[in-house]
């Protein structure tokens, strides 16, 4: 590379020039003007310090010179073109890495993924759950789903899913205990915490939950938990009442492992986001799965 390459239009120029032995029909190819052509080719020509082509009549022949550089040019596009293949094909194939929150993960992403799977069997999807938020610059990430207010500086961000909470324990306990029927009766349960480390203002505790429902009563005691999806693993279990997220106990509802005593729901600041760098935004892999997660988000 120590040498400088001649302009890559005036490279094509001459191929297809060569490979036509025709100014007109390389202009046809190429999208220009013959003319534009014949300039391409003579800037190519000063470059080299050499003639490329001569005429014989009314035929367009290569010289000695043209010959011999012609295969290589040749070679030298059809690895280029080679190149280009090799990675579209990584962005229609192969691993697609989705950064999620661990709960959204197990009580959402994860039961679904089965989905995406049959109707993309050649995207095998790599789920790294977690907290943290991602580097898309050093971490080995196509694109994340993210709990939080929707200010992620520099990505490209849509808004997936809205949230609220309310109780939700399981019907065992009710069988046990007897019905849930006002929040007084919750002075007779146990209370189960969920202290996940989401820093949403918005979102209720027990204490905030009671104090609006007019109860009073100590709402610090009971099992806490640093998780979501291990609260309501906790209240499916019968372990007590919990404060769940609608979109991380909406399959447990749906199955019977849970059930809502009352039907208020609180909603709350944060959303999930489907966020990517712009650079990933349009590798076909990412496109299909943003596709297929927000036609599983409006379902």
């Amino acid at each position: 590379m120590g040498r400088r390459l001649p302009p890559l239009n005036a490279l094509r120029a001459f191929e297809a020039a060569a490979r036509h032995l025709s100014l007109s029909r390389a202009a046809d190819e190429l999208s220009v003007t013959p003319a534009a052509v014949s300039h391409q080719i003579r800037t190519l020509e000063d470059h080299l310090g050499v003639a490329l082509f001569r005429r014989d009549g009314r035929s367009l022949l290569l010289t000695d010179a043209g010959q011999a550089c012609l295969p290589g040019i040749r070679e030298g596009f059809e690895r280029l073109a080679s190149a280009i293949d090799e990675i579209d094909s990584l962005g229609m194939a192969g691993v697609l890495t989705v950064s999620v929150a661990p709960s959204f993960a197990a009580k959402w992403l994860v039961p679904r993924l089965d989905r995406f799977q049959v109707r993309h069997p050649e995207i095998d999807v790599r789920v790294s759950a977690s907290m943290q938020v991602t580097d898309f610059s050093r971490d080995d990430v196509d694109l994340a789903i993210r709990y939080g207010a929707g200010r992620y500086p520099d990505l490209v961000v849509e808004k997936l899913l809205e949230e609220s909470v309310f109780p939700v324990c399981s019907p065992g306990l009710l069988k046990e205990k007897g019905p849930i029927d006002t929040p007084e009766a919750l002075r007779s349960h146990t209370l189960l915490h969920d202290d996940s480390p989401d820093n949403d203002e918005s979102c209720p505790t027990w204490a905030m939950w009671l104090k609006a429902a007019g109860v009073e009563m100590d709402a610090s005691r009971g099992p806490r938990f640093n998780q979501s999806s291990l609260v309501i693993e906790a209240a499916a279990l019968g372990k007590g009442v919990a404060l769940a997220k609608a979109t991380l106990a909406a399959a447990d509802l749906a199955e019977g492992r849970l059930v809502k005593p009352f039907p208020v729901n609180a909603p709350v600041g944060f959303a999930y986001y489907v966020v990517c760098p712009k650079a990933k935004l349009n590798l076909p892999k990412v496109a299909l799965f943003r596709d297929w997660v927000r036609a599983e988000a409006a379902a």
